[in-house]
């Protein structure tokens, strides 16, 4: 609660364009023991003022030359953001009254002043004033500490996701770069599209759970070092549903985008993929730009049935194929822009290998 202190401790700016006005109004407020007070006879000065010292209230004469109260107000209005204007207006024409209260006034004195009538209107536009900023001193400290939570519980998720992923991993080794990497690769491409903010940041935490399906396929046929037997390669392909199944059905942004590409990161543009033959935009963005990322790796990385390829045999491949892959299996935009921008790729593998 704001005590008597408070108050008088106020810092109050008087605007008013006779000086005789001014000082009357000073002593009547030093009298009564304010003490922050300030005063200008020009009242194109008001706004530098309020904006360097933002006064607690402004007394503030409506009928002056060259710039009048209602303009002050006005401007004082583009200073003020919450929206609140510690005004109390000073009139001499009753008829004004009603017009200043509409402007963003939150009161009015009279001239010829009344020391009763100035005090007690000064004492409580203060009051209310003061209130108001131990309000939103209030709410900002309380925002802040939302903040800090949703950041914690932000941390909670990511430290869910990583501990999921370190269990898809546990069965192979190289998973664990692989992973990382493909989070830096769907940003970086994520961004190149001129997706926002919030679908970068999601896609970031999301892709490395693409393959979390695989923990639930057998280990003679996911550690196999040669070729699939046909039966092999549909439980194989099962890793997808897999993978949706266990991280569908969740409120998190980043498990929900994470079921969408476990499903879907082996869809193709041209409808050749699986585990649905999805054709096109048919098959979501995240798993889309999920697809060339996990492409580009796997080209990248030594594999029991094959020899890791460099940056620009894997560049190539993607582009122009090489009979498994082919560039129609990409959306065109995003293989686009892969290409213009593969050296990033190529940057990140560095990185993050090894």
């Amino acid at each position: 609660m704001l005590n008597l202190a408070d108050i008088l401790n106020a810092s109050i700016l008087i605007v008013d364009d006779k000086e005789a006005d001014v000082m009357l109004l000073e002593r009547m407020l030093r009298g009564a023991g304010y003490g922050r007070i300030a005063s200008t006879t020009d009242p194109g000065e008001v706004c530098a003022l309020y904006r360097r010292y933002r006064h607690d209230l402004v007394l503030l004469d409506l009928l002056m030359p060259g710039m009048d109260g209602f303009r002050v107000m006005e401007e004082l209005k583009e200073i003020e953001s919450d929206g609140y204007l510690p005004v109390l207006v000073i009139t001499a024409k009753p008829e004004y009254e009603l017009r200043a209260l509409q402007a963003g006034a939150k009161d009015f004195i009279s001239k010829p002043f009344e020391m009763v009538e100035v005090l007690a209107r000064v004492r409580n536009l203060l009051e209310v004033r003061l209130l108001h900023k131990t309000l939103r001193e209030h709410n900002d400290a309380l925002e802040q500490r939302v903040r800090a939570r949703t950041a914690e519980l932000k941390e909670s998720y990511i430290e869910t996701i990583f501990a999921i992923t370190r269990a898809a991993e546990y069965k192979d080794e190289d998973t664990g770069a692989h992973v990382q990497r493909i989070s830096y690769y769907s940003r970086e491409l994520a961004g190149l599209l001129g997706m926002d903010a919030e679908f970068v940041d999601n896609i970031f935490f999301a892709s490395p759970m693409h393959d979390i399906g695989k923990i639930g396929i057998p280990d003679h046929i996911l550690l196999k070092p040669g070729s699939f037997t046909p039966d092999e390669w549909e439980i194989m392909k099962g890793h997808t549903l897999i993978g949706a199944s266990i991280l569908g059905n969740s409120k998190s942004p980043y498990l929900e985008m994470g079921a969408e590409i476990a499903l879907n990161h082996h869809e193709r543009w041209d409808g050749g993929g699986y585990p649905n033959g999805k054709r096109g935009e048919a098959v979501p963005l995240s798993a889309r730009i999920m697809n060339i990322c996990d492409i580009y790796d796997a080209l990248r990385s030594k594999r029991p049935y094959k020899s890791a390829f460099d940056h620009p045999k894997s560049v190539d491949i993607i582009a122009r194929g090489d009979g498994r892959i082919a560039p129609e299996h990409f959306d065109p935009v995003i293989l686009a822009a892969f290409r213009q921008n593969h050296a990033s790729f190529r940057d990140i593998f560095e990185a993050y290998t090894g």
